[in-house]
């Protein structure tokens, strides 16, 4: 029952599954070459809160990560983040047929209700 797929796609989703990682990639992907202090500099959490969440990154390999003398600096891994695009279309493109082919939900009990005013 195990799909090396699945697993794979599995443990790089559990990577990005928090705010400040998603914040982490967002700092790479807009910087120009690699980070160090710029990624603490911008969150506002100790530097070995972020340097633990770098590090899931780094072993989920999204992030790219180079030793200059005493600091370590940090890049975006783009061709694991474009494998992880293709990845999660053939997921979507394997799970297209649940949605009944056009896109509507089965039945109404599944339907997202419509927003309500909580203002009054």
């Amino acid at each position: 029952m195990d799909d090396p797929f699945l697993t794979d796609l599995s443990e790089r989703l559990k990577a990005l599954a928090h705010p400040v990682r998603l914040r982490v990639l967002t700092t790479l992907a807009t910087a120009k070459g690699c980070q160090c202090g710029q990624i603490v500099a911008g969150l506002p959490l100790a530097q070995s809160t972020v340097s633990q969440h770098i590090k899931i990154l780094v072993e989920a390999g999204l992030v790219c990560g180079e030793t200059d003398k005493a600091r370590t600096c940090y890049c975006l891994d783009a061709s694991a983040l474009d494998a992880l695009r293709r990845d999660l279309h053939h997921l979507f493109s394997l799970l297209r047929p649940l949605d009944g082919g056009a896109g509507a939900p089965h039945d109404a009990a599944s339907a997202p209700s419509e927003p309500q005013d909580i203002h009054g």
